[in-house]
């Protein structure tokens, strides 16, 4: 059984690059396949805001690059995805975490934040994608994972930009997975409910916002970050090979209810 288990799931030899992964769900990413045995590219907004992933990595004796990159240039993005080569000769696993959100009733909704969260959370999503994919193509494998969310199925409130580019981040996926799966690459995503985050710092000190989503939440309690680093790993691995174009909802059964 454990032979199995390894084969299955280890990430051992593997180069994965984790974008976002300075704190909250990217963090707990990059940390999970570390833990896994893969090689961990931790890519953030500045070097700077890296250093506490950096500790937690090098504290678990994971190997890694740290790298800084403005997802909204997209020179920026190519110049990771060559560093990573550089670094590493190959790129077997893409996490695509990073991403904004800005909140306000849709007929207040500014040209400035809606064309900010389309270019990091769809715009970026896409560049790293691609260039990511360029050389996945030519070793003939690679793990593909964009990070979607529940308001890729639903439309949510006063969040229009972030609703749309997460709807647009599960057809893209979809539309990869599509074009990449003879290749040998798997494009799919994770939908994650509510966790835990900055991102959701706000929601959880309304007290009645907070408590009306926490009781249409089946499980009765959010997601903390580490919850996803099963379906994390499990989409990175041999075990997820015949898995593509998926949309994996990680959501304490919100979407189920």
């Amino acid at each position: 059984m454990q032979e199995y288990l390894n084969k299955q799931f280890s990430l051992y030899g593997k180069v994965a690059i984790v974008t976002g992964a300075t704190r909250g769900l990217g963090q707990a990413m990059a940390v999970a396949l570390g833990e896994a045995g893969a090689t961990v590219v931790v890519v953030g907004s500045k070097l700077d805001n890296l250093s506490n992933t950096i500790d937690i990595l090098t504290a678990k004796n994971i190997p890694l690059l740290a790298l800084g990159c403005d997802q909204s240039d997209g020179e920026q993005i190519v110049k990771v995805i060559e560093d990573a080569m550089a670094e590493f000769g190959k790129i077997d696993i893409l996490v695509n975490n990073a991403g904004t959100i800005k909140r306000s009733p849709a007929h207040e909704f500014s040209d400035d934040d809606w064309n900010e969260v389309i270019n990091i959370n769809l715009n970026g999503v896409f560049k790293f994608c691609r260039e990511a994919g360029k050389h996945m193509l030519k070793q003939g494998s690679g793990k593909i994972i964009n990070i979607a969310s529940l308001l890729s199925f639903s439309g949510g409130i006063t969040v229009p930009a972030y609703a749309a580019s997460k709807g647009g981040v599960a057809q893209l996926t979809k539309a990869l997975a599509n074009e990449w799966a003879s290749s040998g690459i798997q494009v799919n995503a994770i939908a994650p409910g509510y966790f835990e985050t900055d991102n959701t710092y706000n929601l959880r000190k309304d007290e009645e916002r907070f408590a009306s989503i926490t009781a249409r939440i089946p499980c009765g309690e959010w997601g903390k970050p580490e919850d996803m680093a099963g379906a994390t790993v499990f989409l990175s691995s041999p075990a997820s090979n015949y898995v593509n174009g998926h949309i994996m909802l990680v959501d304490g059964g919100w979407m189920a209810r």
